[in-house]
């Protein structure tokens, strides 16, 4: 039975120029970086161009890593990513001529995203378990769901987490206290329909 490499044999490998090495890396975290880059933008469609362009960049400058929280290196690069879409989209607006593929059809999600290792009936359990969450998490203003997602969903710590956002330590955990009132406020909204529901 073949053990998986750990992320540190991973990110050295990658390194050297590993390309496989560097897509177990991208398998482990797409879903993490996919969620905080809808996380800063509203659209599923930038998200997933941002989150492809981040994982692009990670590997272009993984030399550059330096130990630590690959994961936090890893969200830095999709805030900074997203931030300088932003600007670019403010410069530069576009608007896509062609919403699909030349052959008339919708445009697939790009390979990468697919993870062949994933069990179907286990990646539908697990995304029917935190659909619910996060549709309220999806409801919540970006500035504080990037926080909320950071902190109580990917459980960074709060300097990571502040740093990664490009925010003062102190206005992270104003944005966080924010935050988790009105996801307990959406919670208990939620537990008062059901067992209305129920009743």
């Amino acid at each position: 039975m073949t053990t998986q490499p750990s992320e540190k044999v991973l990110i050295t490998s990658a390194s050297n120029g590993d390309f496989d090495a560097f897509n177990q890396l991208v398998l482990t975290y797409q879903n993490i970086a996919y969620r905080h880059a809808s996380a800063l933008v509203d659209d599923p469609d930038s998200a997933e161009d941002i989150t492809q362009e981040s994982f692009i960049k990670a590997f272009q400058n993984i030399g550059s890593f330096r130990g630590g929280s690959f994961r936090a290196w890893l969200l830095k690069i999709v805030t900074n990513t997203s931030y300088d879409r932003s600007r670019r989209i403010r410069k530069h607006p576009t608007f896509p001529l062609y919403p699909m593929g030349e052959d008339g059809e919708e445009v697939e999600s790009p390979a990468w995203t697919a993870d062949p290792s994933a069990c179907v009936e286990t990646t539908v359990q697990r995304n029917e378990e935190s659909i619910h969450l996060y549709r309220m998490l999806d409801e919540l203003p970006a500035v504080y769901r990037s926080v909320i997602t950071l902190v109580d969903v990917y459980e960074l710590d709060y300097v990571d987490a502040a740093e990664i956002l490009h925010i003062p330590l102190g206005t992270l955990k104003s944005r966080l206290s924010r935050a988790r009132l009105q996801m307990q406020d959406r919670l208990q909204g939620a537990l008062h329909i059901s067992l209305a529901l129920a009743g």
